[in-house]
C-alpha cells in the first residue's frame, strides 16, 4: 500500500481492515502529503527502518510477534528519532499512557479515530519530536561550549586563584535553565493531550526564554576569557557620545518605570568630535544603568551625569539604593562576585567584571564608592581622543 506524498508513515498494524482504513483516511485529508507503508509484524518494521526512512510510526499494540508495550524498546532503539504514535482498542487506554510515558509522542483508540484526528495526531507527534531532538541537540551543544570556555577561562591567570568557585558558580547559573528546559519539554511530551494551546504555547516561550538566558550567560563569559587572554581590542569609530548615551537611558526608561525609579541624564562640558568603541562602551554603561535600577528601592532615584574634560571624559551613575558592604568591594569586580546584601535580587555576577575589562580595554578604569544603605557611585574616567 502506497501513495506517493511528502510525509512517509511506517504502519505496523496486522489487521489488514483496518490498515485500509487509515489509508482510506489519510487520502481524504485536505492536504494530501502522506506516504503509507504497511507491515503486519514487529520483525517487518525493524528491518523496513534499517533500509527506508521514515517520518512516524503508527504502531498497533497487539501484533502476533510483540504484544503491549515491548514493541516500543526495539522500535525506539533501532530508530530514537522517529516520533511513534500508537493504536490501541477501547478498553487499552491505559497502556496507551504507558506507551506515551515510555518514549510513545501520542496515542488512537481505533474506534475513536477519523481523517481529522489521524492527520492532526500525525502532524503533533512530528512536531514534538522534532522539538525534543533540537532541544537535545541544543544541551548537547551547550554543554561543549560549556567546556570549551570554562577550560579557556580557567587558563587565564587572574582567575587561576579561584578556579574550584568559578566552576561551582557557572555550572550552578547554566544548571537553571537546562532544568527549566527538561521540565518544560516533559510536560510537553507527557502530558500534551491535557494541555490547552495557551498551556503550550507558555511551554514553549519557557524554553526559548532559558535558551535565551543560557546564550547570554555563555556570552558573557566568553567576554571574559576573550579579555583576560588579550584578544580584546578596542576598535575606535567617531561617535556622538552624548546621543548614545542619551539613546541608552531611554532603553533602560521602561526598567526603571516598573520601580517608579526617576532616572536622570545630564551632560556638561565640551566634548566635542571623538573616537569611541561604540561596542565597550555599551558594555560599561549598559551594565552599571541596569545595576543601579535593580539595587535601587522602589521610587528612588537614579543619576547618570557624563563630565567631558580636556583629556577625558567620566561617566558617573549614582544610586541612592542598598549599598555595597565595605568588605565585598575589594572582590566586586571579580567574575561571578556579588555582594552579601544582594537577597534574592537575580544576578549572575558578571556584569561589573564586563565592565571593568571594557573600560580597560579603552584604556580607563572604573572605580566605585558605596556605603550599605545610603547608595552606590560608579565612576567610569576613559581618555578622550579627538579626531
Amino acid at each position: 500500500m502506497v501513495v506517493n506524498y511528502s510525509v512517509k508513515i511506517l504502519l505496523i498494524e496486522d489487521n489488514l481492515a483496518y490498515a485500509r482504513l487509515l489509508q482510506e483516511f489519510l487520502t481524504q485529508a485536505q492536504f494530501q502529503e502522506f506516504t503509507l507503508v504497511h507491515v503486519k509484524r514487529l520483525g517487518e518494521g525493524l528491518e523496513e527502518l534499517t533500509e527506508c526512512n521514515y517520518d512516524v510510526i503508527l504502531l498497533d499494540l497487539t501484533l502476533p510477534d510483540s504484544d503491549g508495550l515491548s514493541s516500543l524498546p526495539s522500535l525506539i532503539g533501532q530508530a530514537p528519532s522517529i516520533p511513534i504514535v500508537v493504536l490501541t482498542n477501547t478498553n487499552d487506554e491505559e497502556l496507551a499512557i504507558e506507551a506515551v510515558r515510555q518514549g510513545a509522542q501520542d496515542y488512537l483508540i481505533k474506534r475513536q479515530v477519523n481523517p481529522d484526528v489521524l492527520v492532526r495526531s500525525l502532524r503533533y507527534a512530528i512536531e514534538r519530536k522534532q522539538l525534543l531532538e533540537s532541544l537535545r541537540t541544543v544541551n548537547e551543544t551547550l554543554q561543549i561550549r560549556v567546556e570549551e570556555r570554562t577550560a579557556e577561562l580557567l587558563k587565564a591567570n587572574e582567575l587561576n586563584q579561584f578556579k574550584s568557585e568559578f566552576v561551582s558558580m557557572f555550572s550552578h547559573d547554566i544548571r537553571n535553565p537546562l532544568n527549566t528546559i527538561l521540565l518544560a519539554a516533559g510536560l510537553l511530551q507527557n502530558y500534551d493531550e491535557k494541555l490547552t494551546k495557551e498551556k503550550k504555547l507558555n511551554h514553549l516561550q519557557i524554553i526559548r526564554s532559558s535558551i535565551k538566558n543560557m546564550g547570554q550567560l555563555l556570552d558573557e563569559v566568553s567576554f571574559i576569557g576573550k579579555a583576560d587572554s588579550g584578544r580584546l581590542r578596542c576598535q575606535l569609530l567617531s561617535l556622538d557620545l552624548e546621543a548614545f548615551c542619551r539613546q541608552l537611558v531611554e532603553e533602560v526608561r521602561l526598567m526603571a518605570n516598573e520601580k517608579h525609579l526617576t532616572l536622570v541624564f545630564a551632560s556638561f562640558g565640551q566634548l566635542g568630535e571623538a573616537l569611541w568603541d561604540k561596542s565597550l562602551l555599551r558594555h560599561i554603561l549598559c551594565n552599571l544603568l541596569t545595576n543601579a535600577i535593580k539595587y535601587s528601592l522602589p521610587d528612588g532615584v537614579v543619576r547618570f551625569e557624563l563630565i567631558g574634560q580636556e583629556k577625558t571624559v567620566i561617566f558617573r551613575i549614582q544610586d541612592w539604593g542598598i549599598g555595597i558592604p565595605k568588605e565585598d568591594q575589594k572582590r566586586l569586580f571579580q567574575p561571578f562576585q556579588r555582594a552579601q546584601n544582594v537577597g534574592s535580587i537575580p544576578g549572575t555576577g558578571l556584569g561589573l567584571a564586563i565592565a571593568k575589562k571594557s573600560a580597560e580595554a579603552h584604556g580607563g578604569e572604573i572605580v566605585v564608592n558605596s556605603q550599605v544603605g545610603v547608595g552606590t557611585t560608579f565612576t567610569v574616567t576613559l581618555p578622550l581622543i579627538r579626531i
